[in-house]
């Protein structure tokens, strides 16, 4: 799935936009983030190096923000017609894998956004820090070192076992 999105998004902003960009964007929205980016940078035959970094930072940049602000939104957003089913879908979510996490605590967390599958990942983790109320200092750097390991992780299967075939 996330394949697809990150073809999608280069099929239409290829030309357009550059690369870089499209990488970065990408890497910013939830679900895709530093795995789509990472993905559609090897298509674009972006730099590995140019592409991780900016991959990173574009994932790592909303996680602040979901740290400080997400539980002020939601209650915002809770009493609006449309919203409410949503968010009570993601804290849902995000409270059944928390459980598992609250044992484990900061490993828990790191594992979670490290091992790059669907529904994983920094915006998930961000997400189950804030309504495990981890503090942002603690939360933060777990958070950057697992989107940093899920681009190691993920660095294989888009460059390096490629560039063995060509």
């Amino acid at each position: 799935m996330t394949e697809n999105i990150a073809d999608f998004f280069v099929t239409v902003f290829r030309d357009k936009i550059p690369g870089e960009l499209i990488i970065f964007i990408i890497s910013l929205f939830p679900i895709l983030e530093l795995r789509g980016g990472l993905i559609a940078a090897s298509l674009l035959k972006i730099d590995f190096v140019t592409a991780f970094i900016i991959c990173y930072f574009g994932n790592i940049l909303p996680i602040p923000f979901i740290l400080l602000f997400i539980r002020k939104i939601f209650q915002l957003l809770r009493d609006k017609k449309g919203f409410s089913k949503i968010i009570e879908k993601l804290e849902i979510r995000s409270i059944r894998k928390s459980k598992r996490m609250k044992k484990a605590n900061a490993w828990g967390l790191l594992a979670f956004v490290a091992i790059p599958l669907p529904g994983t990942g920094g915006w998930t983790g961000a997400l189950i820090a804030a309504l495990l109320d981890m503090r942002i200092r603690r939360s933060f750097p777990i958070i950057a070192l697992g989107v940093l390991i899920a681009g190691v992780i993920m660095s294989i299967p888009t460059y390096i076992i490629p560039s063995f075939f060509r």
